[in-house]
């Protein structure tokens, strides 16, 4: 049996349009199709032309980003050279070739613009009838930003390298002295001098953030980054960005994205059933995430006709088969018509004060039923009587807490798993975006627009099939 052997010398011939390029069915005509049906207006992108140095079409370029990084390619000097050496995106930009600082321009100047994209994607998936919009499921994951966590600055490590640096400051300017003293050429203090005046920039530098830690009232801000947060991973601790979805139960297609700036899911799920029922331009008839967006006080801001299936912590702990303690809050029964808790053994716990805070009511005991009480060592070990709070929201959180154990409760919740952490495995593994390449909430935020964008579009792809979905595009 004899080998293959290629050889490089052969004359060959490409097809003499470059719409040959890719068959009839290849995936970048989706992308193509796709980006013909967005509506540049809307989006507020002009597609008047300038008068001065000629641009490349708005619209085509759009359609370059979408289609690089649903393949992976991020970086405007990767994209710049899939446009030389990739057919598919020679036969997209119809044989343009962008360079790099173009593709950055364009990317920076409508992150704006950007930003909306994955909302025409949704309106785009209604017209499909591949958006229902009537279950949404949001999750929430941490994508690593692009900074350091050394750069990470609180108030007391930015006192400590204050001092630090002036210390280096003095250091320097008693070499200087030195050198003044025992040299005649004035040239040898320019190194020292040098220092000095980086030096000075790095304390500009330690009270602008100062500044922002005492303006913004936060713990800590990355001064690479200054959107990003410090959140814990499997590889440990790292600047990121907590990347917040919503995505319907149709066919698990992504309503809405962006980064939020907290490292965890509390009170992000009012906000988010707010902006996706914005995108999508009605309000879901349920909402459903994990016991991570258990804040009731973020929960009751939800429109009451939204069913919001959440289990609370407790409920999480019970189906991992953690039972309660024998004098865990569980035991003790509330009574409504006179506002007090009866304990086991049926004493009374009268309401004492309201934790502002906290938004919870406290009852307590009376010191001398729990001194008396034979369960007194096991029950509390304050000398004036038991605690018990009780939430402001408590009879919504009960609420809550029936409609997760209901039958319809619990089928809603079983689908949740495979529908939203879906597209967070895609985007991390199949598009490589474990990382951002743009700092700042705007530029992120646009990154996740294109990657949802991406989830989307294959999706579509998988459901509808390529032949049909381009078809049914340009129709649209």
């Amino acid at each position: 049996m004899a080998y293959k052997i290629g050889n490089r010398t052969q004359q060959t011939l490409l097809s003499p349009i470059i719409d040959d390029y890719v068959g009839s069915e290849d995936p970048v005509r989706v992308y193509d199709a796709f980006g013909e049906a967005l509506d540049l207006k809307v989006l507020g992108i002009s597609i008047e032309p300038l008068s001065g140095a000629d641009e490349y079409y708005p619209k085509d370029m759009l359609k370059l980003i979408i289609y690089a990084y649903s393949y992976g390619f991020r970086g405007s000097r990767k994209i710049e050279r899939a446009c030389s050496h990739n057919l598919s995106f020679q036969w997209l930009m119809g044989g343009q070739k962008p360079d790099y600082r173009t593709i950055a321009r364009f990317r920076n100047k409508y992150k704006e613009q950007i930003k909306q994209v994955i909302k025409q994607c949704a309106h785009i998936c209604m017209n499909l009838d591949l958006i229902a919009g009537n279950t949404l499921f949001t999750d929430g994951s941490k994508f690593r930003a692009n900074a350091s966590i050394n750069q990470t600055w609180t108030k007391e490590k930015c006192e400590k390298y204050l001092i630090k640096i002036n210390e280096h400051i003095d250091h320097l300017m008693d070499e200087c002295e030195t050198i003044d003293t025992h040299e005649d050429q004035e040239s040898s203090t320019i190194k020292p001098r040098k220092k000095i005046e980086d030096k000075k920039k790095l304390i500009q530098k330690m009270q602008k953030v100062m500044n922002q830690l005492n303006n913004e009232n936060k713990s800590a801000i990355n001064s690479t980054d200054v959107d990003s947060v410090n959140a814990k991973g499997r590889q440990g601790i790292h600047a990121s960005h907590n990347i917040q979805i919503n995505v319907d139960d149709k066919h698990g297609l992504i309503v809405h994205g962006e980064s939020v700036s907290q490292n965890n899911d509390r009170s992000q799920l009012s906000q988010q059933v707010d902006k996706s029922s914005k995108n999508l331009g009605k309000k879901p008839k349920n909402a459903c995430a994990d016991a991570g967006y258990d804040s009731i006080e973020d929960l009751n801001k939800i429109d009451k006709n939204i069913k919001v299936i959440v289990p609370n912590q407790k409920q999480v702990q019970k189906e991992r088969g953690q039972k309660p303690k024998p004098f865990d809050k569980e035991h003790f029964q509330y009574d409504n018509q006179v506002d007090q808790y009866i304990c086991p053994e049926g004493n009374s716990l009268k309401y004492k004060r309201l934790q502002k805070e906290r938004q919870a009511k406290v009852y307590q005991a009376d010191a001398k039923d729990c001194q008396t009480c034979r369960h007194a060592s096991g029950c509390t070990s304050s000398k004036s009587g038991r605690i018990v709070k009780r939430l402001v929201h408590e009879n919504y959180s009960q609420q809550m807490e029936a409609l997760y154990n209901s039958s319809e409760g619990q089928e809603i919740y079983q689908r949740r798993k495979e529908k939203v952490e879906h597209p967070f495995g895609h985007l991390k593994r199949n598009l490589g975006a474990g990382q951002f390449m743009l700092r700042g909430k705007d530029k992120v935020d646009a990154e996740v627009s294109i990657l949802s964008t991406c989830f989307n579009i294959a999706r579509m792809i998988t459901v509808i099939g390529i032949p049909k979905l381009i078809v049914r595009l340009n129709s649209g």
